[in-house]
């Protein structure tokens, strides 16, 4: 090929040396190795002297006492760095689709994702989850082909397995070279040039090895081809045969990277520090700036905002909310308006490292900054500096999938559960509490098993509450098969005015889910029309705890005769004299335990259909069928009707046949019968608690 030294025209170019200071997200399946990036990030950058290890506790990121117990990521990391002269905010975000729900809220103010991956097909549909988040964004990214020391696989094979997760080419930009088995360095299609790694350390730049040219030369033509799919000068260049200059390579690289038309492929091992510095110098040369992230947010000009990350509850400094200044300025005691035209006031800025926190100035547009004592702020939020709020779409969070009762063991720590509760809300978006409407018990929900683990072992520790928790109780139902009539009377003498009440009843079934009836057929006044609608009371309270333990459903109730005492009757006494009657007489109607049946969506990847409808028909469910997930290349949507009792804690085995990355919705459709054994068993057990 001849040389092209043509200037790129056509595609506004944006240099990322004068984008101001960024904020980077790190994103990928968990156990990716993202907060050993991190960590490699700081040490290379001189944030850190000497780089820290995740195993050992000794990182900046999963300082927590739930990350470390766990050893893995529970919350969102923040940190700082400097590099060539460039500021930048790294957010470490978790791997496991447990707490995805952190990376929700701070990937809204991000410039860039790096997302983190590794040569292992059992995390691809972890990736392609991760990356259809960034798609429906459009957040732009980098991939970081991780632990390329330890894969046995030719780089071109992992990114062909890796290239269904994500619906735009993945372009390789480097490729390793290889001795005896080991990638002792690489060479950068861009730049032409070969690198060796070196331990914690920047690499070498060597000559090109005569072995690797040819293969340099391959990998390097399809990732120009890749461009020119966008590039039509770059596409006539290499149809003529002529080598186009290394100016437009890049900017065709940073644009279409910007775009959301490639998602660049970097390759290094962040456990010994390699592939590093190149990364830097693509985040510092190409990936946007705050400009960029105005437009993608369509931000109103003239506008002055903050965006509100994730809120932080710190054991010494309160409410911390993490923003990112969009646009403006913000200064210590600012006045910020919310979104309903509310005001709070800035108590304090703060910059985040870790687990520590450093008071600073004011921060300007670009940075990403803590701001104190946001009171009644939440994650998500778009602030205002100058009354103007701009309408920024807030991140989507998906519904909780399992829930636990819980409750304090001291009735004296109720409120402060209460409040420690509402302080973990806030926290993470991805728990919900609420009431149960049939139990009155409290309620935690979440994104999982681990994430409600977590939680809890934040309300023990950070708030030091002790805890009672249990599963929650399922809605059980009766009703009844068949008729009776019964008379109910209640009668007491104690001095003075006595107590008379006497009524006969006629209970009897009603269809499924026409509820509860009550009337009467009184004549003559046997029972005088004000003491009526107390006969109605009795039997609405009667019917609270049936015969089986549970509340009663779908019957009617008819006050058909009765009798009264002109002096000695009452309100009370006829409610007393229908309970006794419903008592007496819905033991005789032949009493069946009804169980809510949800319809339930599980959401998987096509190859777990099979085993998700097998797990469904483990759990006494009706498949209804499945269809392909809208939107979903590779994934299945599965329909079927569940019972509550087997849905509670499906999540679990859902996970463990998905790769950790299934997810299902559900809501109550109908009550149908349970008889048997199992009936049996929910009786026995509503008997021992009442006990």
């Amino acid at each position: 090929m001849t040389q092209d030294h043509t200037q790129t025209s056509g595609k506004a170019a944006t240099d990322g040396r004068h984008a101001g200071p960024r904020c980077i997200a790190l994103v990928g399946p968990f156990a990716s190795g993202k907060t050993t990036l991190l960590e490699a990030i700081l040490a290379r950058t001189g944030a850190l002297t000497r780089q820290g290890s995740v195993t050992a506790g000794s990182s900046v990121g999963d300082g927590s006492p739930e990350a470390r117990a766990h050893s893995m990521s529970v919350e969102v990391n923040v940190a700082e760095t400097e590099y060539l002269g460039d500021r930048y905010t790294f957010l470490d975000c978790p791997g496991s689709v447990e707490f995805l729900s952190e990376a929700q809220g701070v990937l809204g103010g991000v410039d860039l994702a790096v997302v983190v991956a590794e040569a292992d097909d059992k995390k691809i549909p972890a990736l392609q989850l991760i990356l259809k988040t960034l798609e429906d964004r459009g957040i732009p990214r980098v991939l970081f082909l991780n632990k390329i020391d330890r894969t046995e696989r030719r780089v071109r094979e992992v990114l062909a397995a890796l290239q269904p997760a994500s619906s735009v080419p993945l372009v390789l930009r480097q490729i390793p070279i290889w001795k005896n088995g080991i990638a002792m360095g690489f060479i950068d299609l861009a730049l032409e040039r070969a690198f060796v790694y070196r331990e914690h350390a920047e690499s070498l730049v060597i000559e090109m090895p005569t072995d690797e040219h040819q293969r340099e030369v391959e990998a390097r033509f399809s990732m120009l081809e890749r461009l020119a799919d966008h590039d039509d000068v770059l596409m006539e260049a290499l149809l003529e045969d002529i080598a186009p200059g290394r100016e437009r390579i890049f900017t065709d690289l940073g644009e279409e990277m910007r775009q959301g038309l490639i998602c660049p492929v970097f390759i290094g091992s962040a456990d010994h520090g390699n592939g590093i510095q190149r990364l830097m110098k693509a985040l510092r040369h190409e990936a946007p700036g705050i400009l960029f992230t105005q437009r993608r947010l369509d931000l109103p000009k003239e506008c002055e905002a903050v965006q509100v990350l994730k809120t932080l509850h710190t054991s010494h400094g309160g409410k911390l909310s993490l923003v990112r200044v969009l646009a403006g300025r913000v200064g210590e005691a600012a006045t910020l308006v919310r979104p309903d035209g509310s005001e709070v006031r800035v108590s304090g800025i703060a910059t985040l490292y870790g687990q520590q926190t450093s008071k600073r100035g004011p921060a300007e547009a670009g940075e990403t900054v803590a701001l104190g004592k946001l009171e009644g702020v939440i994650t998500g939020e778009t602030l205002g500096l100058q009354g103007v709020v701009p309408q920024v779409a807030r991140s989507w969070v998906p519904e909780p999938v399992l829930s636990v009762a819980l409750s304090a063991a001291e009735r004296k720590d109720e409120v402060k559960l209460s409040s420690a509760l509402a302080k973990l809300v806030e926290e993470d978006p991805g728990l919900k509490v609420s009431q149960s409407g049939h139990s009155g018990e409290t309620l935690l929900q979440g994104q999982g098993e681990m994430h409600l683990r977590v939680a809890q072992e934040r309300l023990r520790g950070k708030y030091g509450l002790a805890i009672d928790v249990h599963a929650p109780k399922v809605a059980y139902r009766e009703t009844i098969r068949s008729s009776t009539s019964v008379r109910g009377r209640h009668k007491k003498q104690s001095g003075g005015h006595g107590q008379f009440g006497d009524v006969a009843l006629e209970i009897r079934p009603q269809g499924r889910g026409e509820g509860f009836v009550f009337a009467d057929r009184i004549t003559g006044g046997v029972v005088p029309k004000q003491y009526i609608p107390a006969v109605g009371e009795g039997v609405a309270e009667a019917l609270g705890t049936g015969p089986l333990g549970f509340p009663l459903v779908d019957l009617a109730v008819t006050l058909t005769d009765g009798s009264y005492h002109s002096v000695d009757s009452s309100d009370q006494a006829f409610k007393m004299a229908a309970i006794l009657a419903m008592r007496e007489g819905l033991p005789q109607c032949a009493p069946v335990l009804l169980e809510p049946v949800h319809q339930v969506k599980v959401f998987c990847p096509s190859e777990a259909t099979s085993r998700i409808n097998a797990i469904i028909s483990g759990r006494r469910g009706q498949l209804l069928g499945f269809d392909a997930r809208p939107g979903w290349p590779g994934w299945d949507e599965v329909r079927a009707l569940m019972p509550e009792s087997d849905i509670t804690d499906l999540i679990i085995e859902l996970r463990s046949a998905t790769s950790g990355v299934g997810s299902f919705t559900h809501r109550f459709d109908h009550l149908a019968e349970l008889v048997g054994k199992a009936a049996d068993q929910v009786v026995q057990r509503a008997s021992a608690r009442a006990a």
